[in-house]
């Protein structure tokens, strides 16, 4: 990859720094816009991983709140075993990703509506797994994360954190996809599947990987969630809105751009 590539990238994580270090100067008291702007910056990470799949690639992916869910409770099980939030978030994106990619790999051969129903359907099957395994998740009683302060500012400030973090992480990938060979592969997989097949690119492989790299974000999202929250069940963290949400956002701000997501989930929330 050139310079120029990898410059849009840099200036974002940058972006992302300066805000990260904004978060501690704000005044004591501030939950309501601490609140908001955690939901904020978790959409945008959001809408920023589904933009890899559904805007690169064109592929209408609805599998979002599956992986959103499975990384909430990859972190929340770690955090109830006593490890820290950052082995949590390791196990949420890891999770995610090594599901992603047998699952990718199967009904990414689908296209068009086909796909879409059957991403639409992990969200399901990992809620009623998640459901009925209750003797690890808690089943339908939920499960009570450990927080990260006892005080609940701190945690909220450190959420922000967090959330911006991902939110900056995920725009700053996309932007890297973007410019890279695996960028241009999706994007020729966007515009003809065939004809890209025909030209030498292994749509399977690049498909796959889009989709790893989308599902990876949104675990950790659905992590930071959880470790902010405190409390998670299966009806909130597998509802299907956490998958209808980023693609609205990605909508307003124009699908297959990079900033896109960020204007959107602006303007949306």
């Amino acid at each position: 990859m050139s310079s120029r590539s990898i410059a849009a990238p840099l200036a974002i994580l940058a972006v992302t720094a300066a805000a990260l270090l904004v978060v501690p100067l704000l005044p004591a008291g501030q939950t309501y816009p601490m609140r908001l702007a955690t939901q904020c910056a978790l959409l945008m990470g959001l809408a920023a991983s589904w933009n890899i799949v559904g805007g690169f690639t064109g592929y209408p992916s609805f599998a979002t709140a599956g992986f959103f869910g499975l990384g909430a409770y990859a972190t929340g099980i770690m955090q109830q075993h006593g490890w820290p939030v950052w082995a949590g978030l390791a196990t949420a994106i890891v999770a995610a990703a090594m599901l992603a990619a047998p699952f990718g790999l199967t009904i990414l051969r689908l296209r068009g509506h086909y796909f879409a129903i059957a991403s639409l359907m992990l969200v399901s099957i990992l809620r009623e797994v998640t459901t009925g395994w209750d003797a690890l998740t808690g089943g339908g009683m939920g499960l009570n994360v450990p927080g990260a302060a006892a005080d609940p500012e701190i945690t909220a400030r450190f959420a922000l954190q967090l959330a911006l973090g991902l939110a900056g992480v995920a725009v700053a990938l996309s932007a890297l996809v973007s410019r890279s060979w695996l960028g241009f592969g999706l994007s020729c997989i966007r515009m003809n599947e065939t004809a890209a097949a025909g030209a030498g690119v292994d749509a399977a492989k690049l498909k796959t990987a889009a989709f790893t790299i989308s599902a990876g974000i949104a675990g950790a999202a659905g992590g930071i969630y959880a470790a902010w929250i405190g409390y998670i069940e299966p009806t909130d963290v597998y509802d299907v809105m956490w998958s209808v949400r980023p693609i609205v956002a990605a909508l307003i701000g124009g699908v297959g751009t990079i900033l896109g997501p960020v204007v959107g989930t602006l303007v949306y929330v």
